[in-house]
C-alpha cells in the first residue's frame, strides 16, 4: 500500500479507523472499525491483588520513548502478528513525528515487557504489547493509564477485547460511541510526557488517586 503515509494514518485515526497487515509477511494491509470498539476507561482500571504486590515490590522500573523500534519489534516477535514491514515502518515514522508512543518495562537494563500506541489530541489508540515476565505488560498498561490521566487524555481505546484486557477492566462500547467519545477527544489537547515518574510504587500511586483504581 504506496500511498499509506503517516498523516493519512493520523487522518483514519480520527475517523475511528485503523490498519492491520494480514501477517508478517503479507504486502495487504486492511483497514478496521469493528461495530464494538475496546475501550479502557481511565477511571475503571481494575489492578489485582497479585498485581498490586508486583508493583510496590519496585522490582521494575517503567518508561515511555526511550526504545519504541524494541518495543515495536518484542510486540511482533510471536507466531501470529499483524505487524509488517510496513506497519512497522509507519508507526516509527509517527513516533519521529511525535505521534507514536512506547512504555517500556524494564529489570534493571533488560526490557521485559511493554506497549505502543498513538497519540492524537486526547486520545490514545493502543496497538500493542508484550510480555517476557509476569506481570510486565500488566505494569506497562497501568504506567500508561497513570500517564493518560495525568495528561488529561479522555480516551483509550483498546481496539478490540480480549480477556487479558477485561481482566484489567476493558469495555465494549458501540461504534456510535464510540465515535462520539472519539470525536470530543481529538479536539482536546493533552500531554503524554507529563509525567516524570519511572518506578511502579509512586505509578500505583498514582493511578490510585488518579483514576479510582479498582481491586480486587
Amino acid at each position: 500500500m504506496d500511498d499509506l503515509t503517516p498523516r493519512l494514518l493520523l487522518t483514519a485515526y480520527a475517523s475511528g479507523v485503523f490498519p492491520m497487515a494480514e501477517s508478517a509477511e503479507s504486502d495487504e494491509i486492511f483497514w478496521f472499525n469493528p461495530e464494538k470498539r475496546g475501550v479502557m476507561p481511565l477511571n475503571g482500571l481494575h489492578v489485582s491483588r497479585s498485581l498490586r504486590k508486583a508493583m510496590r515490590a519496585q522490582r521494575f522500573k517503567v518508561t515511555a520513548n526511550q526504545c519504541f523500534s524494541d518495543v515495536m519489534a518484542a510486540c511482533a516477535d510471536r507466531e501470529e502478528t499483524w505487524i509488517n514491514p510496513e506497519i512497522t515502518a509507519l508507526y516509527t515514522a509517527l513516533h519521529e513525528l511525535g505521534h507514536a508512543h512506547s512504555i517500556e518495562v524494564w529489570d534493571e537494563s533488560v526490557l521485559v515487557g511493554g506497549l505502543y500506541g498513538v497519540s492524537l489530541g486526547a486520545a490514545f489508540f493502543g496497538e500493542s504489547m508484550f510480555s517476557y515476565q509476569s506481570n510486565t505488560s500488566k505494569i506497562a498498561l497501568v504506567g500508561l493509564v497513570a500517564r493518560l490521566a495525568l495528561g488529561g487524555f479522555k480516551l483509550l481505546d483498546m481496539q478490540f477485547i480480549t480477556p487479558h484486557l477485561a481482566s484489567l477492566g476493558g469495555v465494549e462500547i458501540a461504534r456510535e460511541e464510540y465515535t462520539t467519545r472519539l470525536e470530543a477527544a481529538v479536539k482536546r489537547r493533552a500531554d503524554f510526557r507529563r509525567l516524570k515518574a519511572t518506578d511502579t510504587y509512586s505509578l500505583l500511586a498514582l493511578a490510585a488517586s488518579q483514576v479510582n483504581t479498582h481491586t480486587s
